[in-house]
């Protein structure tokens, strides 16, 4: 039950009890003073004068008079008194009558009697409204917010939100229990992130296995087309041929599990180490599979920040495009400043359309030269990547003269 709904039936069922209390106190009642009454008010008169009550206060409070045998106008007192129909009552004591003790019992006394008891029923009653209004605030502050926000919290939780934490108030008849829910959601929220990076950890690895594969399986591919032109004989042509067949298979299903990952997987792990700049050497060395290089220049020596396997991944990715697509020789050229290092691969080919150029590195980019050609449209984007997490970068761009130039930045320790 809400609690506006209580305090509605609390304030209602209030009310109703103060009607009933006010009609029981009949102000129109014409009829006196009934003799039970007056008795017990005499004795409560008599108690307190004995109790050595004032005078003038009884006759007060109880709407009385009081004469003592002891005063001058006693007996003027009496008379008076049983004149205007007064009740009267003697004071009795071990020594016999000490005094009188008169009510007014008309209708009138009554009604000022029962006014008065009607103001202190309201009273009462107000009382009562207000005392139960703050112990339903207490009730409601100590002990339905507490539900209240745990209901909130529940449901925040139920939803996945973890990090949304349970306000504690120790000193809370549930601050020890709303503690325990808060520790619960701290254990679920480190289960979660402990799933999550092992779910994480096996799509990284599934990323990185499936685009290892690609470059010796690029290199079994143009192996074979070599061998296809250097050995006609019918028996080992055919073994090349489903050699080259089952590489271009293992190719396509990489494809499709390296695309599927990446869909969940937003990067791949790169750890730049400080390497020396002869490693692109070996690298531009191992391209002789895929078809000619031609350098101009050697590597100039220096440290370099490079992560060895993803800068391999950068040069295969670059050079089998252009072999893809130019089919001319690639040649490579060196710059080196005071920060940085840059290695430019150039082909020869037709190079990419200007409207194209700034969307080569995006994820699943094909351009319109690739139409009816193997491929993921992820070499790129992903060296894109790998150079920016290695600190330097990847510019791409149709050289002067005809041809595709990428230009690989890497940043001098």
């Amino acid at each position: 039950m809400k609690i506006r709904n209580i305090f509605i039936f609390y304030t209602i069922l209030v009310v109703i009890f103060g009607i009933v209390l006010w009609k029981k106190i009949d102000t129109g009642r014409g009829a006196e003073l009934d003799m039970l009454e007056l008795n017990t008010r005499r004795d409560q008169v008599i108690a307190e004068l004995e109790s050595g009550a004032e005078r003038p206060r009884l006759e007060k409070v109880y709407r009385c008079g009081i004469a003592m045998v002891s005063d001058e106008n006693y007996e003027a007192q009496n008379a008076l008194w049983i004149r205007d129909g007064w009740s009267v009552f003697d004071y009795i004591t071990e020594d016999g009558i000490v005094g009188k003790i008169a009510f007014d019992a008309r209708a009138e006394e009554y009604q000022a009697i029962a006014r008065e008891q009607q103001i202190n029923v309201l009273i009462g009653c107000a009382a009562t409204y207000v005392m139960g209004l703050l112990l339903l605030a207490v009730i409601w502050y100590f002990y339905v917010r507490p539900f209240k926000e745990l209901r909130t919290f529940a449901t925040q939780v139920s939803h996945g939100n973890l990090d949304m934490p349970l306000k504690m108030t120790r000193h809370n008849y549930f601050g020890v229990f709303t503690e325990s829910f808060d520790r619960m959601r701290e254990a679920l929220k480190a289960s979660a992130e402990k799933e999550a990076q092992a779910d994480r950890s096996k799509k990284e690895l599934v990323a990185e296995l499936s685009h290892d594969i690609k470059t010796p399986v690029a290199t079994i591919q143009a192996t074979c087309e070599v061998m296809e032109m250097k050995y006609k004989e019918p028996d080992i042509a055919e073994k090349i041929s489903v050699i080259k067949s089952k590489a271009t298979s293992v190719e396509k299903l990489i494809d499709n599990m390296f695309r599927a990952t990446l869909e969940d997987l937003e990067e791949l792990k790169v750890t730049p180490l400080e390497e020396s700049s002869l490693i692109i050497d070996e690298m531009l060395g191992e391209l002789r599979f895929y078809g000619q290089v031609e350098k101009h220049g050697e590597v100039p020596e220096c440290l370099i920040h490079a992560d060895k396997l993803r800068l391999e991944q950068v040069i295969d990715n670059i050079a089998g495009n252009s072999f893809k697509y130019a089919g001319t020789p690639l040649e490579v050229d060196f710059v080196s400043d005071k920060d940085s290092l840059h290695v430019i691969l150039s082909d020869r080919g037709p190079g990419v359309p200007e409207e194209e150029l700034a969307l080569i590195t995006t994820k699943f980019y094909r351009g319109s030269e690739a139409a009816g050609k193997d491929g993921s449209g992820l070499g790129l984007y992903l060296a894109s990547i790998f150079m920016e997490r290695m600190g330097g970068g990847l510019e791409v761009r149709n050289r002067e003269g005809g041809g595709f130039q990428a230009e690989i930045v890497l940043k001098k320790v």
